[in-house]
């Protein structure tokens, strides 16, 4: 395991959140803003959040609790590692220690959301991974790697989409739209980690 974890932290890390957070789910008791008393964690009605409460929305204690904060701490801990390793990719100095530095205090914000200022950590944890992936989005353009090209444009697309419904209120299909960045936020993450030679 250690010659793994040394090779490829970013993506053991990566799998160990996402285990983390899925065990997570099974382990909530229910409610969602939909149906209060819903059972169990619905995956088109719940978000990642309701998972952090000492209280369920269904009002029962929230045994998933201590699983989603395990998962949080992997995975910022892993995109932390991803903005560090990153940075020294990217040849213009300064531009990379945007990446470094604001990468890795998003990644404190990102697991802050687990705390009671959630709704300004989502803020301030969105706002530094926007400008570090537009960063990284410049340079990206600057290679012939379209595809990786591509896979940016899509992800910044996905989360502003996700930004806009949030700030505007519009419940019904975030909790989707939520799950949806977090795949495409993951898959960029792995690709530039494993295919980009800037």
């Amino acid at each position: 395991m250690k010659p793994m974890l040394k090779k490829h932290p970013i993506l053991v890390g990566i799998i160990c959140a996402t285990i983390l957070l899925f065990i997570a789910t099974q382990f909530y008791p229910g409610g969602s803003m939909a149906d209060k008393n819903s059972v169990g964690f619905d995956w088109t009605q719940n978000f990642i959040s309701n998972l952090f409460g000492e209280k369920a929305i269904n009002g029962n204690e929230n045994l998933a609790r201590y699983w989603a904060y395990a998962g949080m701490v992997f995975l910022s801990l892993s995109l932390t590692v991803f903005f560090v390793q990153f940075s020294v990719k990217i040849p213009h100095k300064g531009s990379g220690l945007v990446v470094r530095y604001l990468g890795s205090l998003g990644m404190l914000f990102t697991f802050l959301i687990v705390t009671p200022y959630h709704d300004l950590m989502v803020v301030l944890s969105s706002t530094l991974f926007l400008v570090c992936l537009f960063y990284i989005t410049v340079f990206i353009f600057k290679t012939k790697q379209h595809f990786l090209k591509l896979l940016c444009v899509i992800c910044l697309l996905i989360f502003y989409a996700t930004l806009y419904l949030y700030g505007a209120g519009s419940f019904d299909i975030l909790p989707i739209m939520q799950k949806l960045t977090f795949v495409s936020v993951i898959s960029l993450v792995l690709t530039l980690q494993y295919r980009c030679t800037l």
